[in-house]
Formats: C-alpha cells, sequence, structure tokens
C-alpha cells in the first residue's frame, strides 16, 4: 500500500521550517500578551484556581496543527495505481525441426546431442509466450509431432517425447524435415514465420531436395535458421547394436555446413554450429533476439487524491479555535 503513495507537490514540505520558527516567536512573546500589574499585597483580592488560564497555549497549538496541515495538503498526498495491458502487435509462427536419427545420441554434447537439444529447445519455447510453436521430428523421413499451437504445455510435452527410435526410417532425409516444416507454416497468416532446422549430418535420404525445400521456403516467405550439431573432430557415436543396447566409438563428424549455410542464405536466416552445450544455449539465446515479438504496453494510472480530507480537518480545527478564542478563552486573549 505504501509503495502506492504518494506527494505530488513534495517541495510545499519546505514551509514546515515557519512552524519551528513560528513557536520560537510565540514563546518570546508569551510574557507580553498579558499585561502585568504590580501591587504590594493580594490581600483583599479574592483568588481563584480556574485552569483556563493554564490551558490557553491549546489555542496556539489549534493554529499550528491548521498550518501543518494545510501544507501536507498543498504536497498532494495520493494513492497511484497503475494498471498495464499488453497488446501483441506482431505474432511469429515457429517451427522447430529436430534431427532424431541415431547419431544424434552422440556423447560430444551432454549427456548426448539430443537430450541436450531438448533442454535448450524446451527453454526457449518458455521464453515464448506470444508465438505459436510446432515441432517436426526427422530421420529418414519426417513427420509432424505437433502443428504450431499457442499452447505451449502441448508443445513442450511433444518437445519431451521427442526421442530416437528404430520406427523411423534410418538416414537423414534434411530436405524432408525442412519441407515438412514448410507444409507446416505455408498457410500460416503470421506476420513472421520462421523454422529452426538442427541436424547433425548429411543429407542421404527422403526424396526432397534440401535445396528445393529451400526455394519452397523462400517462396512462402518463411526464414530458415539452421544448426550443426557437434563438434569439430571425432565423437563418440553410436555404431552398432548389443541386444537392445548402442555399441559406442569414436566417429569423426560430418556435418554438410556448406548444404546448412546455402539453405539459410536462401531464405534470409543463418546458420550457426553447436560444438558444445554452451555454444547451443548461446545460438538460441541468439535466435531468441533475433526473432522477436512485438509486443505494446499500455499503462493506466489511476490517482486516488488524499489532500481532501486534511483540508476539511483543518478548517475544522480552525473553526474550533475560532470558537474556544471568542467564548472560553474571550477573557483571555
Amino acid at each position: 500500500m505504501l509503495s502506492n503513495f504518494e506527494f505530488s507537490n513534495p517541495e510545499f514540505f519546505w514551509l514546515l521550517l515557519a512552524l519551528p520558527v513560528a513557536i520560537a516567536w510565540y514563546l518570546w512573546k508569551r510574557k507580553k500578551q498579558t499585561p502585568a500589574v504590580k501591587i504590594s499585597s493580594l490581600k483583599g483580592f479574592k483568588t481563584g484556581s480556574s485552569i483556563l488560564p493554564k490551558l490557553r497555549p491549546i489555542l496556539f497549538i489549534l493554529r499550528l496543527a491548521t498550518m501543518a496541515l494545510i501544507i501536507t495538503a498543498l504536497a498532494r498526498p495520493r494513492n497511484v495505481e497503475v494498471s498495464t495491458k499488453t497488446k501483441t502487435t506482431r505474432g511469429i509462427d515457429i517451427v522447430i525441426s529436430i534431427d532424431v536419427s541415431a547419431s544424434m545420441l552422440a556423447k560430444d554434447l551432454r549427456p548426448n546431442r539430443l537430450t541436450a537439444l531438448k533442454t535448450v529447445a524446451a527453454k526457449f519455447i518458455n521464453g515464448r509466450p506470444n508465438d505459436r510453436i510446432g515441432i517436426v521430428e526427422y530421420a529418414g523421413e519426417s513427420f509432424t509431432k505437433t502443428p504450431i499451437t499457442s499452447d505451449k504445455s502441448i508443445v513442450l510435452s511433444a518437445l519431451k517425447s521427442v526421442e530416437y527410435n528404430n520406427i523411423i526410417e534410418g538416414g537423414t532425409a534434411i530436405g524432408m524435415g525442412l519441407a515438412t516444416g514448410v507444409n507446416r507454416l505455408k498457410d500460416s497468416k503470421a506476420l513472421s514465420k520462421v523454422i529452426i532446422l538442427m541436424t547433425d549430418g548429411e543429407n542421404n535420404a527422403g526424396q526432397i531436395d534440401p535445396r528445393i525445400a529451400a526455394e519452397l521456403a523462400q517462396e512462402f516467405g518463411i526464414k530458415v535458421y539452421t544448426i550443426g550439431m557437434g563438434t569439430n573432430g571425432m565423437a563418440l557415436s553410436p555404431v552398432g547394436l548389443n541386444g537392445n543396447s548402442f555399441v559406442y566409438d569414436n566417429v569423426k563428424v560430418t556435418i554438410d555446413e556448406e548444404l546448412l549455410k546455402e539453405i539459410a542464405a536462401t531464405t534470409g536466416g543463418q546458420y550457426f554450429r553447436a560444438t558444445n552445450n554452451e555454444k547451443l544455449k548461446e545460438i538460441y539465446d541468439e535466435i531468441d533476439k533475433l526473432e522477436k515479438t512485438d509486443v505494446e504496453e499500455f499503462k493506466y494510472t489511476n490517482y486516488e487524491e488524499k489532500y481532501r480530507p486534511l483540508v476539511l480537518l483543518a478548517g475544522l480545527l480552525l473553526l474550533i479555535e475560532l470558537l474556544l478564542k471568542y467564548t472560553v478563552f474571550r477573557s483571555f486573549v
């Protein structure tokens, strides 16, 4: 409550310095306010024990209180209530296209490429409350995990369930992963449409050429950010199965960076290389900055003036002072 309280004209509080001056003047003049009569003896005079002369300073106290209240009222005390309303003026539709081939289980990112990607992507999704997001996954073929939606709980649930499985045909169909994302966005009415395409290999499967898919994205006004997943050199990667478990060995990381750069350049996007967890996080932070949703914020301020009760109280005290001065204390003032 106090955090919303303010004085509109606090400079008027300087007038309070006049109160100590008034008190000093009153004390100095007090003895001169009642004439003194010197007599040799009080014999023959009837003395009383009236308390009224001792209460006479109450008039001055009332005057001081009246002045303090008026000065405080001039300072304009008030409560300020600020409410905000946001309006999204530019929405963005985003499709995250994820490579789920076996090589995404390589351990050059901790604990592996796919898990690291899901962790960073989840943070990215949570940071886009005003956008619609969908998820595509691909290996040798591709399909839509969830269409674009503003319900982040659905998107996060779909992302959590993304994993390698041997049901999807093996390989890396970059063209199909991109084309499926384009298909999800081509009818979107959003002012900005974006695909984040991630892979750790080369296009070696699928019926759609990645360059053709990039041209389609360009035609529909879709910007593609491409991310190459994997360290430079060798990485501990799955090379076979031993029962239900993968056998790992050091394998040279081969990412078709030229293709990913070409896709990004064709569509007006950018290419990034995620060689470790920190770099992957930085890439998503950079994309988050590049693709900002315009949000317009309206602020409404309501002022509740508090000076009126002070003015009324000051008037009441002044009235009480005048009544006492011309009635009870009339003989002493």
